[in-house]
């Protein structure tokens, strides 16, 4: 996951949102979110990792234009919890986002069309929770970039807490995107992951 900003992004004044906005000062650098009601702290990224996301940044920049915009961390409100959001790697979103805040710094998922992240030290919350998370607030299409397992995982088609298509993809295969999110985007695997590896 990329650099959290210094405060967290959806500050208010529940005893959850004030202790995030509490490690946020205290720990500036790491990412704090607040996901299925319990508080997450990722410390910042290693240079592969941002790597990778600026390679993933490049490969988007025909969608930073016209109806949609490619964005690195910002806050997505997550309607499982009263508390809960999230700060994704980066996002497509819809051009006219900032007409849709949810809370402080934070803003509706309807504005998102996909989320990506790529993995850190604590990858079970980019495969598991996160899955559920995005999965409840219908965010269209999740991807992960998972630098343990060597593969890309592309989710489509949230239903509950869930998402109905989950396909992974090994090096040496090509990834098109659906053109729901702005633009139809081919994404190298092998050259991801390997910006990303360690």
């Amino acid at each position: 996951m990329s650099a959290a900003a210094v405060e967290p992004p959806c500050a208010g004044t529940s005893a959850l949102l004030r202790e995030a906005e509490r490690l946020a000062d205290k720990l500036p650098g790491y990412r704090v979110e607040i996901i299925g009601g319990e508080l997450t702290v990722t410390p910042p990224p290693d240079g592969p990792h941002g790597e990778s996301l600026t390679n993933l940044l490049l490969a988007f920049v025909p969608l930073h234009q016209g109806a949609t915009r490619v964005i690195q961390g910002i806050g997505i409100r997550l309607p499982d919890g009263p508390d809960d959001y999230a700060v994704p790697d980066l996002s497509i979103v819809d051009a006219d986002y900032r007409e849709h805040p949810s809370l402080a710094n934070c803003y509706d998922p309807a504005v998102f069309r996909l989320v990506l992240e790529v993995t850190s030290a604590n990858y079970g919350n980019d495969l598991k929770r996160k899955v559920t998370a995005y999965a409840i607030a219908k965010v269209p299409v999740y991807v992960i970039v998972d630098r343990r397992h060597e593969r890309l995982h592309v989710l489509r088609h949230p239903v509950a807490n869930e998402y109905d298509e989950h396909r992974v993809h090994a090096p040496g295969q090509h990834v098109t995107l659906p053109d729901s999110i702005g633009a139809e985007i081919t994404l190298d695997v092998a050259a991801i992951l390997d910006a990303a590896r360690p």
